[in-house]
This record gives C-alpha cells, sequence and structure tokens, in this order.
C-alpha cells in the first residue's frame, strides 16, 4: 500500500462509462463510452484522493450507428457543441484502504450536477503481467437525464439513468 499520495492513469482499454435506461418498458438498454481519460490521485494511508474523468461523447457506443447518431444529436448529447463530459470528485470516502464512494461534479453540455458514485469494488495491488501498481474499480450511480436537458421522449424512455463505472489505472512513474 502506498505511503504518500500517488498518481495514477487511466488504463484506456480497460475504462468505460456505461449507461442503462428504461427503452419504451420493453427492456433496459445498456450503451458505453469508448474513449475516456483521466487522471486519479489517492493516498490509501492517509485515506485521501481526488477523481478527474474525461469523456468523449462522440465515442458513444449503442451498437447502430444509427442511435449512436440520435444520442449523438442536438436532443441528447449534443456532441457538436459539447463534444467531452467530465467527472470531478471533490471528496473520496474510504472504509479501511477501500475506496466506498466518490462525491464530485458530472458535466454534461455545460451543466453540472453533483452525484455519488458507489463504488461497489475496489482493489489494489501489482499488476499480474506488468508488476506495476494497479487498481480497479466499479461505481454506479442514479443521474436524471432532465438534469442536463436530454429529456426527450419521457417518460416513455426513464428520465433516471444508471450509470456504471469501470476503471484500471497504473502508478504514473
Amino acid at each position: 500500500m502506498p505511503k504518500t499520495e500517488q498518481l495514477y492513469s487511466l488504463d484506456s482499454g480497460h475504462t468505460f462509462v456505461y449507461f442503462e435506461y428504461c427503452h419504451f418498458g420493453f427492456s433496459r438498454q445498456i450503451s458505453r463510452f469508448d474513449k475516456i481519460s483521466g487522471e486519479i490521485k489517492l493516498n490509501l494511508k492517509s485515506r485521501t484522493g481526488s477523481v478527474k474523468i474525461d469523456i468523449d461523447t462522440k465515442s458513444v457506443s449503442t451498437g447502430s450507428e444509427l442511435f449512436n447518431s440520435h444520442i449523438q444529436g442536438i436532443d441528447f448529447f449534443n456532441t457538436a457543441q459539447y463534444p467531452k463530459a467530465t467527472f470531478v470528485s471533490d471528496r473520496v470516502e474510504f472504509e479501511g484502504s477501500k475506496v466506498t464512494a466518490v462525491h464530485g461534479v458530472l458535466t454534461i453540455k455545460d451543466i453540472c450536477e453533483h452525484i455519488t458514485l458507489e463504488v461497489i469494488h475496489f482493489e489494489y495491488g501489482k499488476h499480474p503481467v506488468s508488476g506495476e501498481e494497479h487498481f480497479g474499480a466499479n461505481a454506479v450511480a442514479v443521474v436524471k437525464r432532465s438534469d442536463f436537458n436530454m429529456s426527450k421522449y419521457a417518460p416513455q424512455i426513464t428520465d433516471e439513468v444508471v450509470i456504471k463505472v469501470a476503471i484500471e489505472a497504473s502508478k504514473v512513474k
């Protein structure tokens, strides 16, 4: 366990932001953003940290080019005007040496909302391939799309959206 604050960079091949919503009552749709960047600072000994995540909203992946362009359009993410969403923490909660929650501001379309990412899994150690300090986490939050001016088709498409984050990060040398 590091005894000082360490800087970690996100592993772009193993870090994704997913979102899930109910589509006209028929199914739960799951989509993701493929391009995520950012950094995390953690001091597991003093139980402090910070998180900054940048999401390329043009990298949305629904499994359909038609739906990708629809979600990138003016009714939803409006990626032509707002190509990036961000999450910046203002507080990280710990239980022992495990991160349990990250509180911060999610900004989409220049609209800022305070959210809490509940960390449901956190693991720290040496990566079995690289041998470097590494950690992984999974977190979840629920937001309302109407809070970000994306309420088209509500309530047929649920206003509440579940955000799931899968992160892996390596210590910056």
